[in-house]
């Protein structure tokens, strides 16, 4: 039977037309399937788990739990091999990510039976998958802009150093052009005047903060990924002086009106602080203004790329996700704010401690029985969190 030459190959394999004939050997059919399929080696992967899952639901269970025994001491022998550097450690491949990131979500006690990784490793995987899932569907980056309007750009900068970009974009269209670059586009091709605060500035802040510590309060949103690759949106209300989470609410799309009511909801019964402590998104529009004012509140913005003014609630954001949210995935608004509030409720108000606050949590409860010597006492423990963490109390013996 003859066969085809090394030229016609490559037509061949980037050709959408089966033809079945005598010049096609079955050597072609495995590189015309990978070319036509570019998920081949995934849906084989696939393919192959399926086809494990259909065949047990026709056997045994005696055969079942032999195959089990069977493959877990093949799998231990390959892992005391991987373990004393024998044997290569194999890299997982994709099929076997995604397969791990379902039976995380549908099988309570998966960290049980996996043994080739660690669990942090597959809630790894699944951000990359969000990662990469993201910068997919959206259209990265800025629209390209022409050689010829840069350098106009740097021909009127040299010209009126002292223009910023919003003043290089008014007479850019002024100038009658009809594709003319945001403002933020134009500051990246002219060179920026930077002026680092003061240190008597920074020592003025930091004076406010530590003189009306009682009487402030800072709000922050941040984004939390969900299983399905949706964002969802949390707003936090801290209170300063205790460290004291006010108020919190989850969802998936913030509008000004859904932040005027958690506002409404954050102060009860006339509980208010005299100043509120936010950064300068635009969801805190003029609705979210004309509250603060009517409640008799004094706003205090902080500066452009700022967040070490808001430092506060950026350390609650930023506990939240080291101590929480690192560890699980959430499935939708109800899971999340479920576990918020189990971890604020039950975790932070109660136990954990704060250095600025002489390693004491943010609520101290009137019940809680202060040990005079640990000598001799007995170490109690309850589960926080399904046990990611514990609450550790002296009992006497």
């Amino acid at each position: 039977m003859p066969k085809w030459n090394e030229r016609a190959r490559p037509l061949l394999s980037r050709s959408y037309i089966f033809c079945i004939g005598p010049g096609i050997t079955s050597e072609l059919y495995p590189s015309l399937f990978r070319n036509l399929v570019p998920w081949y080696p995934i849906s084989m992967n696939w393919f192959a788990f399926v086809a494990h899952a259909v065949r047990g639901l026709f056997v045994s269970r005696r055969a079942i739990i032999l195959e089990n025994l069977a493959l877990r001491i093949q799998l231990a022998l390959y892992g005391h091999e991987v373990l004393s550097h024998k044997r290569p450690k194999r890299l997982p491949t994709p099929a076997f990510r995604q397969l791990w990131v379902i039976l995380s979500r549908c099988w309570a006690d998966w960290e049980s039976a996996l043994i080739v990784v660690k669990p942090q490793t597959v809630i790894r995987w699944h951000r990359t998958a969000f990662r990469w899932y993201w910068a997919r569907k959206s259209k990265p980056g800025r629209p390209s802009i022409s050689r010829s309007t840069i350098a106009l750009i740097k021909h009127i900068h040299r010209e009126n150093p002292l223009w910023s970009p919003e003043r290089l974009y008014d007479q850019m269209v002024a100038l009658g052009m009809t594709d003319v670059p945001c403002p933020n586009t134009i500051a990246r091709y002219i060179p920026a005047i930077r002026r680092a605060p003061s240190d008597k500035a920074r020592q003025s802040w930091k004076t406010f903060l530590a003189n009306h510590m009682d009487a402030t309060w800072a709000m922050d949103f941040f984004t939390v990924p969900t299983l399905s690759f949706g964002l969802l949106y949390v707003f936090v209300v801290i209170n300063h002086a205790r460290r004291r989470f006010v108020h919190i609410g989850v969802t998936q799309y913030p509008t000004m009106a859904w932040t005027t009511q958690q506002l409404h909801e954050a102060t009860p019964y006339g509980a208010k602080p005299d100043y509120l402590i936010r950064d300068n998104d635009s969801i805190f529009g003029r609705d979210v203004r004309r509250f603060i004012e009517s409640a008799g509140i004094q706003e205090v913005r902080t500066a452009y790329r700022s967040p070490w003014q808001n430092p506060f609630a950026e350390r609650f954001v930023g506990i939240l996700r080291r101590e929480l949210l690192d560890h699980i995935i959430p499935l939708n608004e109800r899971h999340l704010e479920r576990l918020l509030r189990e971890f604020i409720d039950d975790y932070y108000h109660p136990v954990r401690t704060h250095g600025g606050l002489n390693h004491e949590p943010p609520v101290i409860s009137s019940s809680a029985v202060v040990c005079g010597s640990f000598e001799g006492a007995d170490l109690v423990s309850e589960p926080i969190l399904g046990g990611l963490y514990r609450n550790y109390m002296a009992k006497a013996a």
